[in-house]
C-alpha cells in the first residue's frame, strides 16, 4: 500500500487535487474529519481542550464549537501551543490506526489530507509527501470567494500558517494548482500514472 500525505496552505488546492485522487481510486483521509470525530463530546481530547480552555468553547448543546476554539487560540502562540500539544499526538493515533484498517482491507493508495501534516509531525505515516501551492493573489481570490473572507482577513489566515517554502522544503512532489481546473486534473492523473503500473505490488 501507497500512503501519500497531501498538504498545503488554506486555499492552496488541496481539497481539489484529494478529490480527483480519490476519482483515481485512491481512499482519502480528511484530517480535519477524523478532528472533527476526535471532538465528540465525551471523548478523551474533548475533557482535555474542556479543561484547558474552559466551556467557552461549547456549544449549547455541549459540542466543541471550532470556530470559537480558533478565535480564542488564534494569534496567541501560547495557547495554540497547548492546544496542538493536545490535539496532535492523539490524531496521530487515530489516523494512524485508520491507515492500519485500509492496509488489512488491501486497499492499494492511502491519501492524507493533512493541513498541518509537516507542522504536526505526522510524515511518519505517510511514504510520500505532496504539497499544493499557488500565488498568494490566487490564494486570497479563493478565499475571498469560497469564504467570503476579506483581503485583510484571509491574509491573517494565510500569515499564521506555516510559510509555502518551507512546506516545499519536505515535499516529494510539488503541484502548482495556479491553473485552469482541467490542467490541474491531467496533472494529477500524471502523477498517478507514474505509480500506477506498480500498484498491485504494494
Amino acid at each position: 500500500m501507497k500512503v501519500i500525505g497531501l498538504t498545503g496552505g488554506i486555499g492552496s488546492g488541496k481539497s481539489t487535487v484529494s478529490r480527483f485522487m480519490a476519482d483515481l481510486g485512491a481512499v482519502v483521509i480528511d484530517a480535519d474529519k477524523v478532528g472533527h470525530e476526535a471532538f465528540e463530546p465525551g471523548t478523551e481530547l474533548w475533557r482535555e481542550v474542556v479543561a484547558a480552555f474552559g466551556r467557552q468553547v461549547l456549544t449549547p448543546s455541549g459540542a466543541i464549537d471550532r470556530a470559537r476554539l480558533g478565535e480564542v487560540v488564534f494569534g496567541k502562540l501560547e495557547s495554540l501551543s497547548c492546544l496542538n500539544a493536545i490535539m496532535h499526538p492523539r490524531m496521530y493515533n487515530l489516523i494512524k490506526g485508520k491507515i492500519e484498517a485500509y492496509r488489512r482491507q488491501g486497499v492499494a493508495v492511502v491519501v492524507l489530507e493533512a493541513p498541518l501534516l509537516i507542522e504536526a509531525e505526522w510524515t511518519p505515516l505517510v511514504d510520500e509527501v505532496w504539497v499544493t501551492v499557488a500565488a498568494e493573489a490566487t490564494v486570497l481570490k479563493r478565499l475571498e470567494e469560497r469564504a467570503g473572507l476579506s483581503r485583510e482577513e484571509s491574509l491573517a489566515r494565510v500569515r499564521a500558517q506555516l510559510p509555502a517554502a518551507e512546506r516545499v522544503k519536505h515535499a516529494d512532489v510539488v503541484i502548482d494548482t495556479d491553473c485552469p481546473i482541467d490542467e490541474l486534473q491531467s496533472k494529477v492523473a500524471e502523477l498517478w500514472q507514474r505509480f500506477d503500473s506498480g500498484l498491485h505490488n504494494w
